[in-house]
């Protein structure tokens, strides 16, 4: 028996020397070193976040850790011009530089170069994207923009979520914890080596959530439970060539409480529901180096997801492969081109508000793209021209030009501008919907009125010009501030035409269609500035603000024309006073907000939330931490759903948590 006890006081000794040494480089990470964090979303190769002509923000895999969030909408609070609401337990809203909503669809979402975008809606279901946090590199958060490599629904920005190789993840991490609103979650990853060249690991994961409160203190009835579990496989094959293959499979009991409208007395009807989510994905790609200005990749993915709700079901298959290649051409420009298709397919059931029309639909599309990255002057002006051109059933040939230039007058500074053009392709629902809106109740002898608002076969896609200047600096070595400014074009953006309404005996209420159509344009510009401070080699600052202004046409229609806040503020300290003690504390101002939904708009009264963290590490291969979430209040609104999810409250949670890596 004290062998193996032996044994493991060993290993402990040897992995707390290991996590000693890695805690030991979080601490020393300097300014510098933050401006040379490699990012891949902006150029798909890999390059110095200073020397990217964008708008990108990295969150790193400290920073998720020492903020204390337990989900990845959480985690992109920390980037400027990321607009982030909780709706409830289980829901988000998350957008870039305007138009939010539980249905957002101008964000373009990758883990690990899935796309997580589903064609209902053309958004992401962000209570089924999730990761095991700890396992997380960075999240690359662009802002504007993406679409000329990324392809359609780049149009605001491009969130890529990076796991770590396999090989950064070897031996055991346990984590379990549990408090108020985070009632339980547990986590166990196992990374080992399987010949010299080929690194694994595989993980499970589960929580459950408590609900939210109402505006009187009743719960919402929105607890929330998941289980998920995956693997990830890398393999060195040759000198050249290295195949990754990867995959998930969830299951979540989502627990909601909805207020529809019914064509029947009382007209609307409030109820509580328990909604089955599962899916699953599998991933391979193969990377082959040729040289040091020469390589090519070849991706291939299957996903799958379903959703059963009341008011209406889904099925969703999808089957991408992507190919690209990049090259240096002459000694000044170095190009980047590829090709992809994608193959989905749906099947879908009518529920209490929504069915869609044919039930089931297949779609194709097409996609081809070039990048050239010229460099004028040596090592001083760069200027990128690209296009992304698509075809896809919906509304068929798409191109979306970008143009980037890039100043560095000296090596603490960088200038860029750019100017793109980025479409957001019509979902499934805007073509093909049928949606009761809402009912209203008959008054004298006019009888109810039932409210329709149905998709258009000939709806187009929406289309945003968008032009940005941008400024990065290290004034001093301890001090970086990174600035951008925005004006956003958008044309064709979605309207309703109302028709006439006619008498439907069968229900005995007057039916009044809402059609969408393409008639609605509007304008956004604004700031957003970003700047580290490290005030001591043991105490660092993250400060940033966004400015959104919005600008719509006279011809919107406010029931159709989402809204985000003017004013974004985040501040946050990571001290670490002893290598063994952390302290973080994250203070976030909201301004004033409105929802638009079946209901008109809705207003949000601003708020002030701050987190706290405090960690200790008794030996370096354990940590024990104590958060507070939401500490300000005892519940605040962030946002209210378009339709159907009841208002709900985000109340104060305390949750303490067990790390434990061997």
């Amino acid at each position: 028996m004290k062998k193996p006890l032996v044994g493991l006081l060993l290993l402990a000794v040897h992995q707390a020397g290991h996590c000693a040494a890695e805690n030991q480089d979080a601490l020393e990470l300097n300014v510098e070193d933050l401006l040379s964090v490699e990012v891949t979303s902006v150029s798909k190769k890999a390059q110095a976040l200073n020397d990217s002509a964008a708008a990108v923000f990295v969150i790193t895999h400290e920073d998720i850790k020492r903020s204390g969030v337990t989900s990845i909408p959480e985690a992109l609070r920390m980037a400027p011009g990321m607009d982030v609401s909780r709706i409830d337990s289980n829901k988000w809203a998350v957008s870039a530089r305007g138009f939010n909503g539980r249905f957002a669809n101008k964000l373009l979402v990758l883990i690990d170069g899935r796309n997580t975008y589903t064609r209902s809606f053309s958004g992401v279901y962000w209570e089924n994207q999730d990761v095991m946090l700890e396992d997380v590199e960075r999240i690359e958060v662009i802002r504007g923009p993406g679409a000329t490599l990324w392809g359609a629904n780049a149009v605001n920005g491009v969130i890529n979520i990076i796991t770590k190789h396999s090989s950064k993840t070897q031996g055991g991490l346990l984590v379990a914890g549990g408090g108020t609103e985070e009632r339980g979650f547990g986590g166990f990853r196992y990374g080992g080596r399987l010949n010299e060249d080929t690194t694994a690991r595989a993980y499970v994961k589960g929580f459950q959530r408590d609900a939210y409160s109402r505006a009187n203190g009743d719960p919402a009835g929105d607890a929330w439970d998941k289980a998920q579990g995956g693997f990830r496989l890398d393999s060195r094959l040759s000198m050249q060539d290295e195949l990754t293959v990867q995959g998930d499979a969830y299951h979540s009991s989502i627990n909601q409480s909805l207020s529809i409208p019914q064509l029947a007395a009382p007209y609307q009807s409030a109820f509580g529901e328990q909604v089955d989510a599962y899916g699953g994905n599998l991933l391979s790609r193969w990377q082959h180096t040729i040289s040091t200005r020469s390589d090519y990749s070849l991706q291939l993915y299957y996903d799958y997801y379903r959703r059963n709700e009341a008011w209406f079901s889904e099925g969703r298959d999808t089957l991408d492969l992507d190919f690209q290649h990049r090259f240096g051409l002459f000694d000044s420009h170095e190009l980047i081109w590829g090709f992809g298709y994608q193959y989905t397919h749906d099947h879908t059931e009518t529920g209490r508000l929504l069915r869609l029309s044919p039930a089931s639909r297949n779609d194709q599309l097409f996609s081809a793209f070039v990048q050239d990255e010229i460099e004028l002057v040596d090592q001083a002006l760069w200027l990128t021209l690209g296009s992304k051109f698509e075809h896809n059933d919906y509304s068929g040939f798409e191109g979306q030009p970008t143009a980037r230039l890039m100043w560095a007058p000296h090596p603490q500074h960088r200038f860029w501008g750019a100017v793109s053009r980025a479409v957001r392709t019509p979902s499934r629902a805007e073509q093909n919907m049928s949606l009761l809106q809402a009912v209203r109740p008959p008054e004298g002898f006019f009888p109810a009125t039932a409210i329709y608002l149905n998709g258009d076969r000939s709806y187009r896609a929406e289309d945003v010009i968008a032009y940005e200047l941008g400024y990065r600096t290290t004034f001093i070595k301890s001090l970086s501030v990174d600035f951008t400014a925005f004006y956003n074009d958008y044309d064709n953006l979605r309207n309703v035409t109302q028709g006439a309404g006619t008498f439907d005996p069968s229900s005995g209420v007057v039916v009044v269609p809402l059609t969408l159509n393409n008639n609605f344009q509007a304008k956004t510009y604004g700031f957003e500035v970003a700047a580290v401070w490290q005030m001591l080699d043991w105490w660092r600052w993250d400060a940033n603000y966004g400015l959104l202004k919005s600008d719509f046409a006279p011809t919107t229609n406010t029931a159709v024309a989402a809204a985000s806040p003017q004013h974004r503020i985040s501040l946050r300290s990571a001290l670490s006073v002893r290598k063994d003690i952390d302290f973080d504390l994250w203070f976030r101002y909201v301004d004033t907000n409105a929802s638009v939904g079946v209901y008109g708009v809705q207003q949000i009264n601003d708020y002030v939330t701050m987190d706290v963290r405090l960690a200790w590490r008794p030996a370096a291969s354990l940590e024990l931490s104590l958060v507070g979430q939401n500490l300000l209040s005892e519940s605040h609104l962030e946002f209210r759903q378009e339709n159907q999810t009841l208002p709900t409250f985000i109340d104060r949670g305390m949750y303490g948590k067990v790390a434990w890596s061997f």
